[in-house]
């Protein structure tokens, strides 16, 4: 039989990688997993840490510390982004692998799961001190990446500029080009048309899919989207345009409310000319992260960072839907509160896989050498996101669970189905 309670090193009740683990085991016992499996199941691959010796514009030498965890390859090579942020440690680069296993399990692409971070600060980095980074970093992984092992991306602090130095220096140690070792290239490098848009065309994909389960019109729907870098602007934009009133909107100067609905192209255009920062918007009210989230709308977007929505604030969360464009957003502390409300919940795994889903058809076209047209891109993306909320619907309707554990059953069958028929050593 699988344990019944687990915890991770730092204690936490609501932590990202507890509740992780803890759904884990929901699904596994649903589904009757024994305890062998589950636990090879959850145990990571390999983790790695490197100390990263950069030379800053000042002349001093400082060091970083970076870390790549390799969660599971059963269902290919590792997948997953690399983030740099001040707060990047072992325990979230090892939760966000597993959430990637997950995942790329949920929405059926031929990747395991993997994650990796500097601990840094980029906005306090010149261009030249983030490259150098980039390439140490590259370098010291040199041995664990690659095009058939492990398939970096860009996550919170990277960027296609990231991907393309990392190329770049993982081609000189090997000794040849290799575009397709990440994913989130630029164009010109072996890039994917519709990549940059694929998170948040993944969030309108589920939440429309979602709308029409619950008989919510999108013209009468109002929601607030929390984050407003990559994948919550292109949220916000892309389900106004589906005739969604973005009521609330936020990114890390606070939140903005407006009754009436925010002009989201206006919101977009503010904040890329004011240095990725919503900060002096005058097209709403100013409010607090907090009232965001609880806001009186009908869908809710949590598009920032992990653990927004805990039990301390998840019972006076008014929507009717939430739809998880980040990763973790949710603690599994406040899950119950949204089963005993008949809130849908359109989990992380699912609704921001449209990003992981996209990043396989770019590294299939490196490895193809053939690219394919906007249409294409779009066309694929929509029918394997569509697809993969009916199979986590329907795994929700057969087990009568919510489909957050759903997503986890459809992925943990999958994961450990392959397992069993790979078998160990």
């Amino acid at each position: 039989m699988i344990a019944t309670e687990e915890k991770t090193q730092n204690g936490h009740q609501e932590d990202f990688y507890n509740s992780i683990l803890s759904r884990c085991r929901q699904a596994a016992t649903i589904l009757g997993l024994d305890e062998d499996t589950y636990n090879a199941l959850i145990a990571p691959s390999k983790e790695v840490k490197v100390n990263l010796t950069v030379k800053m514009d000042n002349g001093r030498v400082k060091v970083f510390e970076g870390y790549r965890v390799i969660h599971s390859i059963y269902l290919g090579p590792g997948k997953g982004g690399i983030r740099y942020a001040n707060n990047v440690n072992i325990d979230e680069v090892r939760a966000l692998a597993t959430g990637m296993t997950l995942k790329n399990a949920v929405v059926d692409v031929p990747f395991g799961g993997a994650k990796g971070g500097i601990k840094c600060n980029p906005r306090e980095m010149t261009k030249g001190e983030l490259e150098r980074l980039t390439r140490a970093y590259a370098y010291q992984l040199a041995d664990i990446i690659g095009p058939d092992r492990d398939i970096p991306a860009p996550d919170v602090g990277t960027d296609s500029q990231i991907m393309a130095w990392l190329v770049d220096a993982y081609s000189r140690r090997v000794g040849f080009s290799s575009p397709g070792v990440v994913t989130g290239k630029p164009l010109v490098m072996g890039g994917s048309l519709g990549r940059v848009e694929a998170t948040g065309r993944g969030v309108m994909i589920t939440a429309l899919a979602a709308m029409e389960k619950l008989g919510m019109n999108p013209n009468e729907t109002t929601a607030a989207v929390q984050g407003f870098g990559n994948v919550g602007s292109i949220s916000a934009r892309l389900l106004a345009e589906k005739g969604i009133k973005i009521k609330a909107i936020s990114d890390v100067s606070g939140g903005y409310y407006n009754e009436k609905g925010i002009d989201i192209d206006l919101a977009i255009d503010y904040y890329n000319s004011h240095d990725m920062s919503l900060e002096g918007f005058t097209g709403a009210d100013i409010i607090s992260n907090d009232e965001l989230l609880t806001a009186d709308v009908n869908l809710l977007v949590p598009a920032a960072i992990e653990d927004q929505i805990t039990s301390q604030n998840a019972d006076r969360i008014k929507a009717r839907l939430i739809v998880e464009g980040a990763n973790g957003p949710t603690s599994a502390a406040a899950d119950k509160f949204f089963i005993d409300k008949d809130i849908m919940v359109v989990p992380d795994i699912l609704a921001n896989a449209g990003g992981v889903t996209v990043s396989y058809f770019e590294w299939a076209q490196n490895r193809m050498g053939y690219y394919w047209d906007i249409d294409r891109v779009y066309r694929r993306e929509d029918r394997a996101m569509n697809a993969a909320f009916e199979r986590v619907y329907a795994t929700a309707k057969h087990y009568k669970t919510d489909m957050r554990i759903a997503a986890y059953i459809v992925a943990i069958d999958k994961i450990s189905s392959t397992m069993k028929l790979r078998g160990v050593f």
